[in-house]
């Protein structure tokens, strides 16, 4: 398993395997595109596969409203490209691959890459996503950003609530109409991950994880994740 400071893009061309990102087995084969964030956990496909993979910084791509959510950190993880999308796809990233070797061969400027590399992403973005559902809701994504800011030093909702100016019954409301969990949950589900994340990709102690993460005692750390997942820190890392 490795976690980058880049996206990730694979789109699968021949065979069927498993991808585990961020713990969450997803079945890839032909036509499924997998992006990941920077920051994520990616266990490589197992099985038989063949990708077309993309590989760029935060920084590079145009900056592109119609980029923005697939781009964001709680972008949708896999989407399927209909038969008709694939081979489009396809030549775009060909086109894209052959602009990146000249580009090494000549030293020009990489205007025309980071184009390229924007168009791939804009046929992407308008695939349809299991994902679309949580998604649009500028309230929620409001929530998803202060989450994402202050998940290792505040679990407590309200204090979320008060910082995007609703009241804790109303983000409620809204953190159910977008995932079906509350707000409290989705914050507790948010620490968990990236204290997985943490006990799979560093060699930090559970006791350092759990100051990490805002808690005081790490026999507090500990309770909390054998509740969020059912087992303890050092298990879930031998695991």
């Amino acid at each position: 398993m490795h976690r980058t400071d880049f996206h990730q893009l694979f789109l699968f061309t021949t065979g069927h395997g498993t991808t585990m990102v961020d713990f969450v087995d997803h079945p890839c084969e032909l036509g499924t595109l997998l992006h990941l964030s920077p920051g994520r956990v990616l266990r490589l496909p197992d099985g038989d596969v063949e990708a077309l993979v993309v590989l760029f910084t935060p920084a590079f791509p145009p900056p592109l409203d119609g980029t923005r959510q697939l781009l964001s950190p709680f972008g949708p993880t896999m989407l399927t490209a209909p038969k008709a999308e694939r081979a489009v796809l396809t030549r775009a990233v060909q086109d894209l691959r052959q602009e990146y070797r000249r580009n090494l061969l000549t030293n020009e400027p990489v205007d025309l890459l980071r184009q390229l590399l924007g168009a791939v992403l804009l046929r992407i973005a308008r695939l349809p996503s299991p994902e679309d559902a949580a998604h649009g809701d500028a309230r929620f994504e409001r929530f998803q950003q202060e989450l994402e800011r202050s998940f290792a030093t505040s679990r407590n909702a309200a204090d979320y609530a008060a910082r995007i100016g609703y009241s804790l019954r109303s983000l409620n409301r809204i953190c159910m109409a977008a995932t079906g969990r509350s707000a409290k949950a989705l914050i507790d589900a948010r620490v968990a991950l990236e204290a997985k994340r943490l006990l799979v990709h560093t060699d930090l102690s559970s006791a350092a994880i759990g100051h990490r993460l805002g808690f005081s005692e790490a026999t507090n750390f500990t309770k909390f994740f054998a509740r969020e997942t059912g087992m303890s820190p050092q298990r879930f890392r031998a695991s």
